[in-house]
């Protein structure tokens, strides 16, 4: 961790607790700030805030008043997950108040190097896949995984070393709040429609997105999905070195699939029917992978061993059990459009489709297609069931129910099945009607899978 000294005497203000407000916290106080932190949640269901205050640092729970900002703070560090219009960040960007979240004070102390991973689908895989090619042969240091994946960036900055290096999972919540934050590689999957209730406009969104290359410079790399038209224009304004993937294309600057094979740069590294996760989209995440690897230096050897081997992320295309003749996948993290149809294009058997959840206003029309060439039945929940009925209708699929919830659509759903059949949880929709996170959803959809195979071998 670098010795900095410029939050020495300043006073910040922290809003929001979690993970990452906590550690932000436990940051700044030992870099010799003044530090406030104010969380929505009441103190006695809030054990981030009693940790807090255990620790001597001034704790306000139970709101976000306004007053707090009649004290002459110099900086307020927001949790990514508050939007800019909460009234009291609303407030302070009035007052001129400069705003960050807390990777960009995981940056400011690292004496490791960071690889950034944006997208709105695939990062999680993409900056897992990357780490554990990294890792492979290593001889020297680690590679750390941080960020939106789970594990705050400001705590593993603070023991990585020179000789280690970080990949953040940067999310675009998380990068609308950086200044100085530059990574020696970005990689950005893909941008599709995501999080309008956030950022209110798409094109908010593909900025927050863009920024993760904004202080990049020629000594930089910019890894870019370039199947993707609107990614190689927006690659255009990056002073980093681009360079591509492609799944469809032969892009001889990247890595690129042709007749069944992975190439980087015209080298081969392995048959694409090799990666053992499931899916193009998977295909899609391995390239951004094998690019950020040969970046750095990985042997071919390590590439192939990491994807012939890696099973996928909780939660992410997870492949759970298989069980008489049936496989269950929980997909969870799909909760766009594009993830669901990137999720069932992956699979050449018939298909249970588990999908529903949160409305937010749109429509599963661009569905149809996909469902109708590899669905055969759907169990539908949430606010969104009757949306996502519509849409199985249109496909011409004529066995859809509709249940309270995940865990009752997994029996429904292994009584329409037959042998040889996926049955797939991937929601499209996010999950926060019924569960208080996509991994909260997903944990039950594989209890309820557990639980079925238990009932019914007794």
């Amino acid at each position: 961790m670098k010795n900095i000294t410029n939050y020495q005497n300043k006073k910040v203000l922290v809003v929001g607790l979690a993970k990452s407000g906590l550690n932000a916290a436990k940051l700044l106080k030992d870099l010799g700030a003044f530090v406030t932190v104010n969380d929505h949640k009441n103190i006695d269901d809030n054990p981030e805030a009693k940790e807090l205050l255990a620790e001597g640092i001034k704790v306000i729970t139970g709101g976000h008043p306004l007053s707090l900002l009649d004290e002459d703070f110099e900086l307020v560090v927001k949790n990514p997950g508050i939007p800019y219009t909460n009234l009291l960040i609303a407030k302070a960007m009035e007052k001129g108040l400069p705003i960050i979240t807390e990777p960009e004070l995981a940056y400011e102390i690292s004496e490791a190097p960071m690889i950034g991973v944006t997208g709105t689908n695939g990062k999680t895989t993409t900056t897992t896949l990357i780490s554990l090619m990294l890792n492979q042969e290593r001889k020297q240091g680690r590679a750390f995984v941080a960020g939106n994946i789970g594990v705050p960036s400001v705590a593993v900055a603070k023991k990585a070393t020179k000789n280690d290096i970080i990949v953040a999972e940067l999310s675009s919540f998380q990068l609308c709040g950086i200044d100085k934050l530059k990574p020696e590689i970005a990689v950005i999957t893909n941008i599709y429609e995501a999080h309008t209730d956030y950022h209110k406009t798409r094109e908010n969104y593909v900025k927050a997105k863009m920024r993760i290359t904004e202080n990049q410079d020629s000594s930089d790399f910019l890894v870019v999905n370039w199947d993707l038209k609107e990614l190689r224009e927006l690659a255009k304004t990056s002073s980093a070195n681009i360079v591509p993937f492609s799944r469809l294309d032969e892009i001889e600057t990247g890595a690129y699939v042709k007749d069944g094979n992975i190439y980087y740069q015209n080298e081969f590294i392995m048959k694409s029917d090799e990666v053992n996760i499931p899916g193009e989209h998977n295909i899609e995440n391995a390239l951004a992978a094998i690019v950020t690897a040969k970046i750095k230096g990985v042997t071919n050897t390590a590439i192939q061993e990491v994807l012939s081997t890696f099973t996928g992320v909780r939660h992410r295309t997870q492949f759970v059990s298989a069980w008489h003749n049936r496989k269950f996948y929980n997909d969870s993290k799909a909760t766009n459009i594009e993830a669901t149809e990137m999720a069932v294009k992956g699979f050449s058997n018939p298909i249970i489709l588990l999908a529903g959840g949160l409305d937010r206003g749109f429509t599963f029309e661009k569905l149809v297609p996909v469902l109708k060439a590899h669905v055969k039945a759907m169990i539908v929940f949430g606010e969104t069931a009757d949306l996502m009925r519509n849409a199985g209708e249109a496909a011409g699929i004529t066995q859809i129910k509709q249940v309270t919830d995940v865990v009752a659509a997994v029996p429904e759903a292994y009584k329409l099945s037959d042998n040889n059949d996926i049955i797939l949880l991937s929601p499209a929709a996010a999950s926060w009607d019924q569960y208080p996170s996509f991994e909260v959803r997903g944990d039950k959809y594989i209890e309820a899978v557990e639980k079925l195979m238990q009932v019914e071998d007794k």
